[in-house]
């Protein structure tokens, strides 16, 4: 295996403190907030799964700012930033990269394909073909990708933001469930309110070009000690063990006939413990698991014939679990 391409600089601080992470992230989330009008808590969701390591899929109806969050965001970041347009032609190669025979020297090169970067936006991602969306796997799970035999490990920090229509099917390839699970929330920003869309047509008029300008507040560096901030949060074991409650209880429900798996559970806690950095917190709290828990979990779940029928949704199977496990008594700050 080949060293990471991309090791830290010298003097670059291991961790930052949880009142300096939460600053950063109050600061990105706003700057975010110049380009992306009324979407402040999926965005939040979403700076927290990158703290957390995780990857993000955003699934709404077009038009809705999804492609343009995920691509403020990676500015605010000053991460490297790469889009891949999903259809239904591209090819596994595409994505990962291959290797290309160069004359000069009569050798085969390797060429590093859109994957190699700090954040990738796989745009449309259901509308590529299932081969291609398996390419997508082992970057995601590993960090890694390999190519004819050789293992090239990609930059850190690496997270996939995708996107998915879920109202459009024809010419698309829904993700399995295996890649489902490999993303740590599935967020949906939703309808803007009609304040908040005449927000938007304004601020359009106003700047007069179609693209926003999002500053970046953060670099690669700090947001690698940020990560690392957040890996320093313990769990209270009461937490963790509401997590796999609530995650168990997905596995006898009536309504479903796959539940959760324990990288569900885990998650759960994993991504608790950036929300509540993102808070100015070092203890995670009963109610950020409870937040994250139908991001977290809902994409996970296989619905009986009869609730789909039905037209009972994943979401709603999660918030009913929420309210019939029973949470642990409140979790007090580390003295």
């Amino acid at each position: 295996m080949t060293a990471d391409p991309t090791p830290r600089a010298a003097g670059t601080p291991t961790a930052l403190d949880v009142p300096t992470v939460a600053a950063h992230g109050r600061a990105v989330l706003d700057e975010v907030a110049t380009a992306v009008v009324g979407a402040r808590e999926p965005l939040t969701l979403a700076l927290a799964t990158v703290l957390a390591g995780g990857h993000v899929l955003f699934e709404d109806v077009p038009g809705l700012g999804k492609t343009l969050a995920a691509r403020s965001l990676a500015r605010a970041l000053g991460l490297d930033f790469t889009r891949l347009q999903c259809t239904p032609d591209l090819l596994p190669s595409d994505v990962t990269g291959s290797s290309v025979y160069d004359p000069a020297t009569r050798t085969f090169e390797f060429r590093p394909g859109p994957v190699f970067t700090g954040l990738l936006l796989a745009d449309e991602i259901n509308r590529t073909a299932p081969k291609t969306q398996s390419a997508l796997l082992e970057s995601m799970a590993e960090r890694q990708v390999t190519v004819e035999g050789t293992t090239h490990v990609l930059p850190r920090p690496f997270h996939v933001v995708a996107t998915s229509n879920p109202v459009e099917h024809e010419g698309t390839y829904p993700l399995p469930e295996a890649q489902l699970d490999r993303f740590m929330v599935r967020l949906s920003v939703g309808y803007p309110g009609r304040d908040e869309e005449r927000e938007v047509l304004t601020r359009r008029i106003a700047r007069r070009h179609d693209d926003p300008v999002v500053r970046q507040v953060v670099d690669r560096d700090t947001v690698l000690a940020m990560q690392d901030a957040v890996e320093q949060v313990d769990v209270h074991p009461d937490v963790i063990a509401y997590c796999v409650d609530l995650a168990a209880a997905t596995r006898t429900h009536r309504d479903l006939e796959v539940g959760a798996s324990p990288r569900g559970s885990q998650n759960l806690a994993l991504l608790a413990r950036g929300v509540a950095v993102l808070d100015g917190r070092d203890v995670v709290l009963p109610e950020d698991v409870k937040r994250v828990a139908v991001p977290v979990l809902a994409h996970r779940l296989t619905l009986t014939p009869g609730a789909w029928a039905a037209d009972l949704r994943p979401e709603t199977v999660v918030a009913g679990i929420l309210q019939t496990v029973p949470g642990p008594a409140t979790v007090g700050a580390r003295g």
